[in-house]
């Protein structure tokens, strides 16, 4: 069973074998532009549905923490794009230029929510503030990670985003999002009762996009310019990334005062990043041929935060174990000594 935990998830797997069937039959000519059309309309649906989803009185009801959330927004939107920048001397000679300016554009996404959410219950968070704060970087990240990347690129000689790539993150994006917030009064509860449904459309624009950005990478000659040193060095790059992260999240809500089910919150919402809102956005911010070595990066930082979080959530519940049943054999003695 312990070795189980490292092992892949189903999605990752279906997102190799997407890579491998793009690199051995990738669409071409009409075929791309069938798919890129597809693509559009299921992160179209997406971000609908996803709308729909989001429970406005979720958000509001855990905005009373508002040191919480707002330490998760700095760890997700400041101190990543810090890092990022600040460790370029050290990330940058183990990848490529065009790697790099993925790393840069990982760090600037928005946190996930369901996986965030699951960790901090699995280790005894503060489930309800998870949710507020996982909902409020997904929304915000719409807007903030096109401005954040242009400031962070054009900060490192790559060149900034256009007011039109930010223009189309609204109306791809955001405008699904927001109708699907204005219909959820009508189709919020049909939304909840097939969260499977979401799940398939979720999974399969992410696979669509995928599909699409490497059949075009793969034209371009992907693999010539990734040997496997350098994708070593991206695993590399990745593993620095999320143990900053975790590290400073931990120790850094410790010093802030937070509790402990806070300090799972912080932790969990605070070190991840989304695939789910990555993949999109760069399918809208990038050229399709440059797209596969932009996403590669956070494909790989997905399944890594997954399976060392995961870890560290079962980490966490077990020392919430042992000083419960410290609590109960204190609070008898105490008694029997009354």
């Amino acid at each position: 069973m312990s070795l189980r935990r490292f092992l892949p998830d189903n999605f990752t797997l279906c997102l190799l074998t997407t890579v491998v069937i793009a690199s051995l039959v990738p669409c071409r000519g009409a075929g791309a532009q069938v798919f890129g059309w597809l693509t559009d309309l299921a992160i179209a649906l997406l971000f609908f549905l996803h709308g729909a989803k989001l429970s406005r009185e979720a958000v509001v009801s855990g905005l009373t923490n508002w040191r919480l959330h707002l330490t998760v927004l700095a760890s997700t939107f400041v101190l990543f794009p810090l890092l990022g920048m600040l460790l370029k001397p050290v990330l940058l000679p183990l990848v490529t230029p065009s790697l790099y300016v993925g790393i840069l554009f990982l760090c600037t996404l928005p946190s996930t929510v369901q996986s965030s959410i699951a960790f901090t219950s699995i280790a005894r968070g503060n489930v309800s503030a998870a949710v507020c704060a996982a909902s409020a970087s997904s929304l915000l990240g719409i807007l903030i990670t096109p401005l954040l990347t242009g400031l962070v690129l054009q900060a490192h000689g790559q060149g900034g985003m256009s007011w039109h790539s930010v223009g189309e993150i609204v109306l791809q994006l955001f405008v699904p999002f927001a109708a699907g917030q204005i219909a959820q009064g009508w189709i919020g509860g049909w939304v909840q009762r097939h969260r499977p449904l979401v799940g398939l459309v979720d999974q399969g624009s992410i696979l669509l996009v995928v599909y699409t950005a490497f059949s075009a990478a793969v034209l371009q000659g992907l693999w010539k310019q990734l040997p496997l040193p350098v994708l070593g060095g991206v695993l590399v790059v990745n593993a620095v990334l999320l143990a900053c992260a975790l590290l400073i999240t931990r120790y850094g809500s410790r010093a802030l005062g937070f509790d402990r089910e806070d300090e799972i919150t912080i932790v969990f919402c605070g070190s991840k990043k989304s695939l789910a809102s990555g993949v999109p956005m760069a399918n809208v911010l990038f050229p399709a041929h440059a797209i596969g070595m932009i996403v590669l990066p956070l494909m790989l930082f997905h399944q890594m935060q997954l399976m060392v979080c995961a870890v560290l959530a079962r980490r966490y519940a077990a020392r919430a174990n042992v000083d419960g049943r410290k609590a109960a054999s204190t609070a008898r003695d105490v008694t029997v000594a009354d």
